[in-house]
């Protein structure tokens, strides 16, 4: 019987930690979870209530959180779940079987299928299905790439297998939520991009929205969404607009410095 612990990073998430605990309880008696030291709500006590063992800790970016809660966690795998993502029955079960049968040797790490629900709705194309998630993983096979700000996914030494219960990601539900969150993802990567020496040219302006476009709409099937699939993908699409313009302040900033 392998040992699980389960691990969550959080900030200002006081409105989904509780069900994210729910529907991971009786899975492990090892629940960690890393609260931002600049949260502002009551996430820290919420996870506490729950029987979660709460550290809060100065935020050093999400790769970073990671492996923080790597070190703190004491099971040989650890399940990486956010406070607005769910455990659906079938994944509780498969996972409970797993910890009582104990992957492969050979095995450091399950990737997760993913529904994701944007305003109340599960989708089906844009990349957003089944949007597999390497969450399940062997503690001491792995390391995230803390150069890496935002979208990181961990490195493993090991072979990597797939389960087919499903997370449940309460992805978006209101307009401005969207907005601030595709604010922050194209911020980070335009930091990203700057400290890998990349520089903005006029022609990104177009032809990075209109291939964001092309692959969300019409390559991942968007457009099987109807009308919300085309306003995502033409959402995301502008916020490459968004992060080369931010690249291009980054650029102008720190030339006014030199």
């Amino acid at each position: 019987m392998m040992r699980l612990s389960i691990a969550i990073i959080a900030r200002d998430e006081a409105a989904y930690i509780a069900g994210c605990l729910r529907s991971i309880a009786g899975l492990s008696d090892d629940v960690v979870v890393i609260v931002d030291a600049q949260t502002r709500d009551e996430t820290a006590a919420i996870a506490a209530t729950h029987g979660a063992q709460v550290w809060i800790e100065p935020w050093r970016g999400f790769s970073a959180q990671r492996n923080l809660a790597l070190q703190r966690c004491r099971g040989e795998w650890v399940l990486f779940i956010d406070a607005d993502e769910r455990l659906t029955p079938q994944l509780f079960v498969e996972l409970a079987t797993l910890v009582y049968r104990n992957p492969p040797d050979t095995i450091a790490g399950y990737r997760i299928p993913r529904y994701n629900l944007f305003f109340g709705r599960r989708l089906r194309g844009g990349g957003w299905y089944p949007d597999y998630q390497l969450r399940l993983l062997r503690r001491d096979a792995t390391r995230y790439d803390e150069r890496v700000r935002v979208h990181e996914v961990a490195t493993l030494t090991g072979a990597v297998a797939e389960l087919h219960g499903h997370l449940l990601h309460l992805n978006i539900e209101r307009f401005d939520e969207l907005w601030q969150k595709q604010a922050r993802y194209a911020w980070a990567e335009a930091t990203m991009l700057y400290c890998n020496g990349r520089r903005m040219r006029l022609r990104n302006l177009i032809g990075a929205p209109v291939r964001e476009f092309i692959r969300r709409y019409l390559q991942l099937g968007g457009w099987r969404d109807g009308w919300l699939g085309l306003f995502l993908c033409a959402t995301l699409a502008w916020y490459e607009v968004v992060k080369f313009c931010m690249l291009r302040g980054l650029q102008e900033h720190q030339g006014a410095k030199t």
